[in-house]
């Protein structure tokens, strides 16, 4: 691999992610994976027991260990490479805007933020500051996700006409042992964008885009509650329109038993269409105009991205899952802070950014105005983007 070449790897700073969180330990196996980052330093948790044993677990020094996170941005800028912010959602802004403020370079988890101001804000800041910035969309570090993306930017599908892409989940519906599930309880609270978009919807609009380099142009949805938890919204329903004419079918929640994460895409283009599923995530069907039907995985012969070396941590056979994948995202952020670093130059092109960001928060205020109003609603923001 071309990365293992550096002798010293980058230092991060975990803000939140402590071991008992619901993606720290992903992200700490995930940043060391291929040995370009380390964490040197950290506040984990607001529990001092936690916060203690994770800098334990991860070697972190007691000089290097935070009771509270303000400390540690004004102790650390001079020591790291990045901070990571690993809060919940409703905690990312004012922690994402101190750290632009005192000089860090910041990679933060997804959603960016609670409402699109908020996404704003953060957007504006970074472009002030020309700061380093990456928001974790993970599930586009798949190796077979990024074959497609290839297969359509090569134009092996053709025009891009039609999306169907879903993530239903059970959590908020099932029991587990008789019992009903206890959730974290930022996501028993919805604000301005209803907290299941954040946490799903989030990741359905950034691989939209990932694929297919467009943004919705308008959209009509439905919101509502099925399970456990009333006061929530936990289905949600959207067809999106864009400017060059393709439709997106759009559904996610918490609510449909029986899935315990059902990502899955299918696309359509006038030369062919393809499918992948998150359950199944080596192999991508593709299907041609002439009636051909096939299997791609990491083996296949005219392949270009998902059999390069960096995505072949083992050979083809041996499956790959959901944290070799945020393995592939920590190795895009890797390569990209590297460069930075030579020529600071922060308007990096990837869909991992602040803005893209920001336009996902966005489409997910219009999906709720949608639902309340009952009506098809436009999106300016690349009016307000600049």
């Amino acid at each position: 691999m071309i990365m293992q070449n550096y002798k010293e790897p980058l230092k991060l700073a975990f803000i939140g992610g402590g071991i008992d969180s619901a993606i720290g330990y992903t992200h700490y196996i995930a940043s060391q994976m291929d040995h370009l980052f380390s964490v040197s330093a950290g506040c984990f948790s607001r529990k001092e027991d936690i916060n203690q044993k994770t800098a334990l677990t991860w070697g972190v020094e007691e000089n290097h260990l935070y009771s509270n996170w303000e400390a540690l941005l004004e102790n650390e800028v001079k020591n790291v490479d990045a901070i990571v912010i690993l809060t919940p959602t409703p905690n990312h802004y004012e922690m994402i805007m101190k750290a632009l403020d005192l000089g860090y370079s910041v990679i933060s988890e997804k959603a960016l933020a609670t409402t699109y101001q908020e996404g704003l804000e953060i957007t504006k800041k970074v472009d002030e500051k020309k700061a380093f910035f990456a928001v974790t969309h993970n599930y586009t570090g798949y190796p077979m996700l990024r074959e497609l993306q290839n297969m359509i930017q090569n134009d092996k599908l053709g025009k891009i006409t039609n999306i169907n892409i879903e993530m239903p989940q059970e959590s908020f519906s099932r029991l587990v042992n008789g019992n009903k599930p206890t959730p974290q309880s930022w996501r028993l609270t919805d604000g301005k964008i209803p907290a299941v978009s954040l946490d799903l919807g989030a990741h359905l609009q950034h691989m939209v885009y990932f694929l297919t380099n467009q943004n919705p142009t308008e959209l009509v949805a439905d919101e509502t509650s099925f399970g456990w938890f009333p006061q929530v919204v936990d289905n949600v329903s959207c067809i999106a329109r864009y400017e060059s004419g393709m439709r997106c079918q759009m559904w996610f929640g918490k609510s449909a038993i029986g899935h315990r994460n059902g990502l899955r895409v299918r696309i359509y283009g006038t030369k062919g269409s393809a499918e992948w599923f998150q359950m199944n995530p080596e192999e991508l069907l593709f299907q041609t105009i002439d009636g051909g039907r096939m299997i791609i995985d990491r083996a296949s012969s005219n392949i270009c991205i998902s059999n390069l070396p960096r995505y072949t941590r083992f050979k083809a056979g041996h499956p790959a899952g959901f944290v070799e994948a945020f393995g592939n995202l920590y190795f895009d952020i890797a390569e990209k802070l590297r460069q930075y670093k030579i020529d600071a130059n922060h308007k990096i092109n990837w869909s991992y950014d602040a803005m893209q960001a920001t336009i996902g928060l966005e489409v997910f205020e219009a999906i709720q105005a949608s639902s309340k109003e009952n009506r098809w609603v436009k999106l300016y923001f690349m009016d307000k983007i600049v």
